[in-house]
């Protein structure tokens, strides 16, 4: 059974269970029915709840990391963090509606959970740097990241940034084909794979604009970039619809907005005042004042 240090070790216990020896599949079966716990666990004391010997632990361990039970149980609390929405909580044919809640709720929370992570503050103040130095920023971004990529604009341009977001792959490709310096692609796509995404990154560079992808790690669009945010989600997109990915996404650019308006200031205030001011006619008084 080879070792892939990149896939989800739940997912890989789980497919294998069936495969292993009985002892064996009676320590699987104690890690994927409680694997937090595990994680936490001596090897006397896994041995002691599968009711097996130690070595036959190790020998287990070894099948899935040839380390050794530490690098198993590092592995495992790295899947805990990256994978458990889709190891336990994909929602399955025949879940009623309360199972469907908690599952898509619990895989949600565990990955936002797990972003601090994957955001060094050193990228985010790159980020920040970029995009309060840029004199023009598209937002780019197709399906259902193309809706993200409207958040964003909704949200930075309340911050003084010339902003403007953009679904349609050819409108994309005229932007970057008479891109210019100063000007900054901000991409977003979870897989990274989006031919088009690509290539509008690649020709914006070409033009000696900036890029910035938010995307999944190691993924042409990130190796595309000047700057990439890359993170991981356990979902396939092509398989189930993106949304543990595009919560990500949404909380990435909330963190990224964060900074920027920290480093904006006082000088944001007047402006946010006046954006605010100026939505109070299209709203009915809340309860408390009609009341009165």
């Amino acid at each position: 059974m080879p070792h892939r240090s990149t896939e989800n070790l739940l997912q890989e216990l789980g497919a294998a269970v069936e495969r292993l020896t009985k002892s064996e599949r009676r320590v699987a079966e104690v890690i994927l029915d409680d694997p937090r716990t595990a994680t936490r666990l001596s090897i006397a004391a896994l041995a002691e709840r599968a009711q097996v010997s130690e070595p036959t632990v190790n020998r287990f361990c070894r099948k899935f990391e040839p380390a050794g039970f530490p690098a198993f149980k590092l592995r495992l609390a790295q899947s805990l963090v990256l994978g458990v929405p889709y190891v336990s909580s994909a929602v399955a044919p025949g879940d009623d509606t309360q199972t469907v809640t908690s599952k898509i709720l619990d895989g949600a929370a565990q990955t936002l959970r797990a972003l601090p992570a994957q955001l060094p503050s050193t990228l985010i103040d790159q980020v920040v740097d970029e995009l309060l130095n840029a004199r023009r920023i598209f937002f780019c971004g197709m399906g259902v990241s193309g809706v993200v990529a409207q958040d964003a604009e909704h949200h930075f341009f309340r911050f003084d940034l010339p902003v403007s977001a953009h679904s349609d792959s050819l409108m994309l490709r005229m932007y970057a084909a008479a891109a210019s310096p100063g000007e900054l692609f901000f991409v977003i796509s979870h897989t990274g794979r989006t031919r088009e995404l690509v290539e509008i990154a690649q020709l914006a560079r070409q033009r000696n604009a900036t890029v910035v992808a938010l995307t999944a790690r190691g993924s042409a669009l990130a190796r595309s970039s000047d700057l990439a945010i890359e993170l991981e989600v356990a979902e396939d997109t092509d398989a189930y619809m993106p949304m543990t990915s595009r919560l990500q996404h949404l909380a990435v650019l909330d963190v990224v907005a964060a900074g920027v308006a920290l480093r904006r200031g006082e000088r944001l205030q007047s402006r946010l005042r006046a954006i605010k001011e100026s939505l109070r006619t299209t709203r009915f008084a809340p309860p408390s004042e009609v009341s009165q």
